[in-house]
């Protein structure tokens, strides 16, 4: 949620008016709800495996563990119930796309196709996590969209970089560590699966590194004023929450150590933006 907010409020240089914002925090509530209920229903029979083999253990250390996991695939929810719900979120977003910028109802349907190919893709190729990081970046791409209907084309590219390498670093590849095991059994393809934790750790390592450069890069680019007092800021921002998760990750090397790096970098977004507008305060 706060990447669209991030995104819009680094292109605008300031908070768009209060019609966008209350329009796109909506509209973006309901994206994200969308896509993440589209990946519950397109992993429905994998998901279901793993329950049926015992391979997703409730652990207290990971967020995706706070609520019920996989609330179609354990029964919680009809296949019937989940439709509608995928059904009334879409509408919901489109809608609220159209009055924002009616090309931002392309981004979240080509983000929705996106994400369907990830789940099938999930025992074939590795690669996926290509996919990944261009569906956790749509909702920033379309959140500039939303603010100016002709934005920066640099901007634009190197906002979706910076958070496309901040995805695979900090949640993607992480997430799939800490799910090696389970992984193995069901025969998925995956990062740490294909090449092992080795070259995996150093995977996330360059990515975060690109994070926190390209972060510092985006905020130049951006419409701030005094921008360079923001990049500096990015800079302990990423040292905290992705920097210094990912060196202990480096030296420990195990699945508690990439769950914590996994939930820290989770909140590297929101940090972002508050740190923005506390600055702008300042």
């Amino acid at each position: 949620m706060a990447t669209p907010a991030l995104a819009a409020v680094l292109w605008s240089g300031a908070f768009p008016p209060a019609r966008v914002v209350w329009l796109g925090i909506l509209t973006a509530f309901a994206g994200y709800t969308t896509v993440y209920a589209v990946n519950d229903f397109a992993d429905y029979r994998t998901d279901k495996k793993r329950l049926e083999k015992g391979l997703l253990p409730e652990s207290p250390d990971d967020l995706d563990s706070i609520f019920i996991r996989h609330p179609l695939a354990s029964g919680h929810l009809s296949v019937g119930s989940v439709l509608l719900w995928i059904l009334s979120w879409a509408l919901i977003t489109l809608f609220g796309a159209f009055l924002l910028n009616p090309f931002c109802m392309v981004i979240f349907l080509v983000a929705c196709f996106l994400e369907i190919v990830y789940c099938l893709a999930w025992s074939s190729s590795y690669l996926k996590v290509l996919i990944s990081g261009a569906v956790k970046t749509s909702g920033a791409v379309a959140a500039v969209y939303a603010v100016d209907p002709d934005p920066s084309y640099h901007f634009l590219v190197l906002t979706f970089l910076w958070l496309f390498f901040w995805e695979a670093g900090g949640q993607n590849i992480p997430n799939d560590w800490a799910d090696i095991e389970e992984d193995m059994a069901l025969k998925a393809s995956t990062l740490p699966v294909r090449f092992g934790t080795a070259v995996a750790v150093h995977v996330i390592f360059i990515c975060l590194v690109l994070t926190v450069c390209l972060g510092c890069i985006t905020i130049a680019f951006s419409n701030l004023p005094n921008p360079w007092a923001y990049a500096a800021a990015s800079v302990g921002v990423g040292l905290y929450f992705l920097l210094l998760p990912a060196l202990n990750l480096y030296v420990a090397r195990d699945r508690k150590a990439a769950l914590a790096l996994f939930n820290r970098a989770s909140y590297y977004p929101a940090v972002m933006l508050a740190v923005i507008i506390a600055v702008s305060i300042l």
